[in-house]
């Protein structure tokens, strides 16, 4: 395989049409024989992305795992903040790092998730796209420009001390979905504006397609371009596609009552970012959530 494929090429390869202004049909029903898997670049996108979906499915008796890419720990203006701090130094970032991952766990808990149903993979926030470039199998791992460190340095995580590169980022996400075994997985777009999203979705669909499981992959998107989700938090309003998610075959999830709270509460248990940027992320509690299918699934069902 060719690990420098390019990422357009590969948005491109990934995108179908959606018919402009036609309702958008229902996604499939999740059922308790399910076993979901939600890939998150960093603590907080779990909840804000799939909030909903993940509690009405450990509703309903499905498996749900949660695989983290990062631990946030590259977040400037939250190490400040959190330390008081105008130029923060590599500890700094490992105690945010800490504070996230905690929070995560506790987001999970809300979202009624199994304690031993959550990985954290430990690679370097702001660094993803990287390491699915460039760094997929470098002379030398990449070095975070943060925490100054070049492998996985977190106890807890799933690998500790795997370099910093794309081919043992890989490896360890092969390894979770052969733990989990799931028959669906969510992760972010290619579209998505961020590049550790970007990067996360080139990771899962490269390792899916290699497995020809290219049909169990959902997509979703955070950061859909300049003010989406528009206005402020309406609970009440459905999610509309983002500028960035536009091409993309997307179907709708609408959200009980209960996991609609759930969501919100999921989100505000990560108060690092709350007290950062709290008002935007409530703009995700929406009477609806949206996922796009990968080009097999939507083939399989034309």
């Amino acid at each position: 395989m060719n690990h420098r494929l390019s990422l357009a090429g590969l948005v491109l390869s990934l995108a179908t049409v959606n018919v402009a202004g036609a309702a958008l049909p229902p996604m499939a029903p999740v059922t308790a024989a399910d076993s979901l898997l939600i890939v998150a670049p960093h603590p907080d996108d779990e909840s804000l992305c799939c909030g909903g979906l993940i509690y009405m499915a450990r509703a309903v008796g499905a498996k749900v795992s949660i695989v983290w890419i990062t631990s946030g720990d590259a977040f400037r203006w939250d190490a400040m903040r959190l330390n008081r701090e105008l130029f923060p130094p590599a500890v700094s970032y490992l105690s945010l790092a800490r504070q996230r991952t905690d929070e995560a766990r506790e987001a999970a808990r809300i979202l009624n998730v199994d304690h031993d149903s959550i990985y954290f993979l430990g690679y370097p926030d702001r660094g993803v796209s990287h390491l699915m470039g460039n760094y997929y199998e470098p002379p030398s791992p990449w070095r975070s420009h943060y925490t100054g460190a070049r492998h996985v340095i977190y106890p807890d995580a799933f690998e500790p001390g795997a370099p910093y590169d794309g081919a043992s980022l890989t490896h360890d996400f092969e390894a979770v979905l052969d733990r989990v075994h799931p028959t669906m997985v969510f992760a972010p777009s290619l579209q998505d504006a961020h590049p550790d999203h970007r990067g996360a979705g080139l990771l899962v669909s490269r390792t899916l397609a290699a497995r020809g499981e290219l049909g169990e992959l959902r997509f979703w998107i955070v950061h859909g371009g300049h003010g989406w989700p528009a206005h402020g938090y309406e609970p009440l309003a459905p999610q509309t596609i983002a500028p960035r998610g536009t091409g993309l075959q997307w179907r709708e999830l609408r959200l009980a009552e209960d996991s609609e709270a759930a969501k919100l509460q999921a989100i505000s248990a990560h108060q690092s970012q709350v007290r950062v940027m709290g008002r935007t992320m409530r703009r995700y509690v929406r009477s609806t959530e949206l996922y796009a299918l990968s080009p097999v699934a939507s083939a399989a069902r034309r």
